[in-house]
C-alpha cells in the first residue's frame, strides 16, 4: 500500500538504513579471521526487500556492489518458496551471477509476521578458494574447473541449524580453514545483525510506513540519476580501453563501450573479443559492476545509494562467449579487476566524450602479488591476497589532483592497507618498505595521486608470490590532453632481489619462490592526470618536489619546470622551457603531426 511520509520520517528512516549497513560493516571488521577482512576490508554489505531490489549500498568494495543486484536475485529465483526464517543461503559462482569464485556470498532471509520482507547480504573475498594455486589466482588455467572451487547457490544454514556437513565439505577444499572458519562466522553476524536493525525498524514505525519509505528512497536515487543524465547531450559516444595480456601472447586486446543519451535514460553497450583461454575474462554480473562503476565515477551523485540509481541504465555486455559476457567453461578469476577495470574505463571515456568539462581521469590499475607458504613456527600452511600490495594512485579530476595511495580502480578507495605490524605478526615475513612512488601519478594540469612500493622478505622458509593484475604494460589512462612523459615510473612491474643483489623482473603474471635473504618489491601505478601539465601552476610542480611526490628529473621533464640541485626554482630557464614546449606544441598542430 502506498501513503504520504513526511519527511523527518523519511530522513530518519533512511539513517536507520544507513546505520544497519554500517554495523554489519563493522562486524565483519572486528570478527572476521583473515586478513583480507579484517584489515583489508575487502568485504561489502548490502540490504535488499522481498523482490530483491538493492535498498542501500554501503561505501564499500565497487565492483562487489553491482554483482550483488543480478546475485541476489538470483538466490530469490533459485530458491522461489524454498524460503523459511533461519534459513542462510552461500554462493560464489559466476554462471549463478557471481562475481569471481574467491567473491563468497551470504543471503538471509528477514521474515516479518511469517512474510518474507527483506535480504540482508555480505560478500567476502576468502583467502583461498582450493584449485592448483594458493590463493586463487591461477595464471596458467584455461578453464574455470583449474581455479577453484565452484560453489552454486546452498543453504549452509537450514531454518537456523548449521549445515555440518556443508560446511565441512567447503573446508576440506581450501588451504586456509582456520581462517575460513572465522570469515563464515563473521559473515553469519553480519547478516544477523542487519535482519536486527530491520526488525527493530519495523516494530517502531510499522511494516507499510517502513516499506513506503523504502520505495521513496529508491524513487529519490533514481530521479538524481535521471537529471544527471538528462543533463547530457543526446547521442551515442564510444570510449575505448585496452586490456593487457600480461604474458600468454594474446596481443593487446581492446574493449570498447557504446553509451547512447536519450533524454533522462542511458544504454551503454560493451564490445570486445571472444573469451579466451586465460583468467580475464568476465561474466555477466561481474562486467555489469564495471559498467555501474564507470557511470558512478562520473556522475558523483549523493546519498541515498540504491537500485533506483541503476533503473535509468539499461546495460548490453555483449554477445555470449565474449570476455564481456563469458560462458563455462571460461577461466576468470582475475575478471574483479582485468577486465572490469578496462570495462570501467571504456564507460568513464565515453562519457568523457560527451562532457569533457566533466572528465575524471582513471584510478590506476590493479597490479599485485599474493603470497603463500608454511609458517616455520608451526609447520602449517599459509597463504594471503596481500591487498597492500595493489594500492594505487587515484585519478584527478578536472578541479582537483588525484589522491595518493587510494586505489586501485576496482575499489575506489575503499581498501584499508592496515599496519604493517599486524601483518608481520599474523605472516612470517618483514616489510622491509611501503611508501610513495614519486612520479608514478599522472601528469596533467590536476595531477595523478602516486602509487606506492611494497617490498617483502620471507622469514625461516621459501615464500611463494603469485601475481595478478596488469597496469605493467599500459599507463594508467589520462583526460583532456594530459601525458606522460616518463615511462618507467608510471608501470606496475616486480622486482626479485637475490641474495648477491641481482634484481630480476617481472612484467607477466606468473609464480615464483623467493628465501629468506631475498626480497621481493612491487610496484603500482599511479592515478592519471588532467590536463595539460604546461598548464600546472608552477608554484604547484615545485611543492610536489617539495614533498617528494615529483622529482626534479620529473618536473623538468613532464612539467618544464627547472629546479636548482639546492631545490631551488630557476624561473628564467623555467619560463624559456615552457615557451618553447608550448610553441612546439602549435607548430606541431599546425603541421597536423600533434
Amino acid at each position: 500500500m502506498t501513503r504520504e511520509i513526511d519527511p523527518i520520517t523519511l530522513s530518519v528512516v533512511q539513517g536507520a538504513l544507513e546505520t544497519a549497513q554500517r554495523e554489519m560493516t563493522t562486524t565483519m571488521m572486528n570478527t572476521a579471521r583473515s586478513s583480507v577482512l579484517n584489515i583489508a576490508r575487502d568485504y561489502s554489505n548490502a540490504l535488499f526487500d522481498a523482490k530483491g531490489q538493492m535498498l542501500i549500498q554501503g561505501q564499500d568494495i565497487p565492483i562487489h556492489l553491482g554483482s550483488l543486484m543480478p546475485a541476489t536475485k538470483a538466490i530469490i529465483e533459485r530458491f522461489a518458496d524454498d524460503v523459511q526464517p533461519g534459513d542462510v543461503m552461500y554462493h560464489n559462482d559466476p554462471a549463478h551471477s557471481g562475481s569471481h569464485i574467491l567473491d563468497c556470498c551470504m543471503y538471509k532471509p528477514v521474515f516479518v509476521d511469517d512474510e518474507l520482507q527483506y535480504w540482508t547480504v555480505s560478500k567476502g573475498h576468502v583467502t583461498d578458494i582450493g584449485g592448483p594455486v594458493p590463493s586463487g589466482y591461477n595464471p596458467e588455467a584455461t578453464e574455470i574447473y583449474a581455479e577453484g572451487l565452484r560453489i552454486p547457490p546452498i543453504k549452509l544454514w537450514d531454518a537456523g541449524e548449521l549445515r555440518e556437513d556443508v560446511r565441512d565439505l567447503l573446508l576440506a577444499n581450501v588451504r586456509s580453514e582456520e581462517d575460513w572458519k572465522g570469515d563464515l562466522n563473521a559473515q553469519h553476524g553480519a547478516v544477523q545483525i542487519g535482519e536486527r536493525h530491520l526488525k527493530r525498524l519495523v516494530e517502531r514505525y510499522g511494516i507499510d510506513t517502513v516499506n513506503t519509505c523504502f520505495d521513496r528512497l529508491l524513487d529519490r536515487a533514481e530521479e538524481q540519476m535521471r537529471e544527471e543524465i538528462e543533463s547530457i547531450p543526446d547521442g551515442t559516444y564510444t570510449g575505448t580501453s585496452p586490456l593487457e595480456d600480461s604474458g600468454h601472447g594474446l596481443g593487446e586486446i581492446d574493449i570498447t563501450a557504446h553509451v547512447t543519451i536519450e533524454g533522462d535514460e542511458a544504454h551503454i553497450e560493451l564490445e570486445s573479443p571472444e573469451q579466451v583461454p586465460y583468467y580475464i575474462n568476465s561474466y555477466e554480473a561481474n562486467s555489469m559492476s564495471g559498467v555501474y562503476l564507470g557511470f558512478m565515477m562520473f556522475m558523483q551523485l549523493d546519498p541515498p545509494y540504491n537500485e533506483g540509481l541503476y533503473r535509468p541504465l539499461t546495460v548490453d555486455v555483449g554477445e555470449p562467449g565474449t570476455m564481456t559476457n563469458a560462458q563455462e567453461p571460461a577461466p576468470h578469476v582475475n575478471c574483479t579487476t582485468t577486465p572490469s577495470e578496462t570495462i570501467t574505463d571504456a564507460v568513464r571515456t565515453a562519457l568523457e566524450a560527451a562532457v569533457p568539462e566533466r572528465a575524471v581521469a582513471s584510478w590506476g590499475h590493479t597490479s599485485g602479488v599474493n603470497v603463500a607458504g608454511t609458517k616455520p613456527e608451526t609447520g602449517k600452511a599459509y597463504t594471503t591476497m596481500v591487498l597492500a600490495s595493489i594500492i594505487s594512485g587515484a585519478g584527478a579530476a578536472h578541479n582537483m589532483d588525484g589522491w595518493h595511495s587510494r586505489g586501485p580502480l576496482c575499489c575506489f578507495g575503499a581498501l584499508s592497507s592496515g599496519d604493517v605490524e599486524i601483518m608481520e605478526h599474523m605472516y612470517p615475513f618483514i616489510l622491509h618498505r611501503y611508501s610513495l612512488r614519486p612520479d608514478s601519478g599522472g601528469a596533467g594540469r590536476q595531477r595523478g595521486g602516486c602509487g606506492t612500493v611494497w617490498e617483502v622478505e620471507p622469514r625461516g622458509h621459501e615464500m611463494q608470490i603469485i601475481m595478478w593484475g596488469e597496469g605493467r604494460k599500459n599507463g594508467t589512462p589520462n583526460a583532456l590532453g594530459a601525458y606522460n612523459s616518463l615511462e618507467r615510473p608510471k608501470l606496475g612491474f616486480v622486482e626479485h632481489e637475490h641474495e648477491d643483489g641481482s634484481i630480476e623482473e617481472y612484467r607477466e603474471n606468473t609464480i615464483f619462490g623467493v628465501k629468506p635473504g631475498e626480497r621481493c618489491r612491487n610496484y603500482n601505478p599511479g592515478g592519471g592526470g588532467v590536463g595539460d601539465p604546461l598548464t600546472r601552476p608552477v608554484e604547484n610542480v615545485v611543492e610536489d618536489v617539495k614533498n617528494g611526490i615529483v622529482t626534479q628529473v620529473g618536473a623538468y621533464e613532464e612539467y618544464g619546470v627547472v629546479m636548482h640541485d639546492d631545490g631551488t626554482l630557476d624561473e628564467e630557464e623555467t619560463e624559456k622551457v615552457r615557451q618553447a614546449r608550448n610553441a612546439g606544441s602549435e607548430t606541431a598542430t599546425a603541421g597536423g603531426d600533434a
